[in-house]
């Protein structure tokens, strides 16, 4: 695999025959953390649904972990996305089904077919995020801090190259927001994972410092461009 886990040229973005982002160019590098900013409507959900395969691409280039999202078909998509992890704001973990079962159902969705190694994963995961006794608790029972645990441990079962993190601590406090910046950072740094963060909050900006690229007026504007 390239260095590059992205790379968009003079990619058009629409929805539903409406242009939301043009000429986007975008490169981010394997292990980089990148924050996506911009308003509400700006295009950061669209940029990152494009990302991962839910929205296509138009005109342009768009390599995403080595794989051309113009030539995707139903068959490949899962397979780009076993390459990704994907971190949403409101954690989308089913809630009946204990953790454990939560990311068992991941793993089987992806191919795995070892009870011991998926048994094995689903610990060590579990284990690195700082949830290691949670496994047969329903995630109902745990708090907003400890449910978006669980699903970065989600995202990370397939050992992705690149996480998409769409607002993943939006619905957090400032404290709980800064434990999962740091675990995110800590394990981007150790797996050598790049990261594409979506954020309104600039006090994590100031807080963790980070490349920055932002959605406006139709663009992404590189952060050079940007003064917070």
């Amino acid at each position: 695999m390239s260095q590059l886990v992205v790379e968009l040229k003079q990619v058009n973005i629409c929805q539903r025959q409406q242009t939301i982002l043009e000429n986007v160019n975008l490169r981010i590098s394997k292990g980089e953390f990148v924050y996506l900013i911009g308003k509400t409507g700006s295009g950061k959900s669209s940029l990152l649904k494009t990302l991962y395969a839910a929205i296509p691409p138009s005109g342009g280039q768009a390599i995403v972990v080595d794989f051309d999202l113009e030539e995707m078909d139903r068959n490949s998509i899962p397979k780009l996305r076993r390459k990704l992890g994907i971190v949403f704001q409101d954690f989308n973990l089913l809630h009946d089904r204990t953790v454990g079962e939560n990311l068992r159902f991941v793993l089987k969705a992806t191919g795995w077919k070892d009870t011991a190694k998926e048994e094995e994963r689903i610990n060590t995961l579990l284990t690195q995020v700082g949830l290691k006794d949670v496994k047969d608790k329903m995630p109902s029972t745990l708090s907003g801090g400890e449910q978006q645990r669980v699903s970065i441990a989600r995202a990370l079962l397939n050992d992705p190259v690149f996480i998409l993190a769409d607002e993943p601590t939006g619905n957090l406090d400032p404290e709980t927001s800064d434990d999962i910046m740091l675990l995110m950072r800590q394990l981007a740094k150790e797996r050598n994972t790049a990261v594409l963060f979506a954020t309104h909050d600039y006090r994590i900006l100031e807080n963790f410092p980070a490349r920055i690229v932002r959605c406006f007026n139709k663009s992404v504007v590189s952060d050079q461009d940007i003064v917070l």
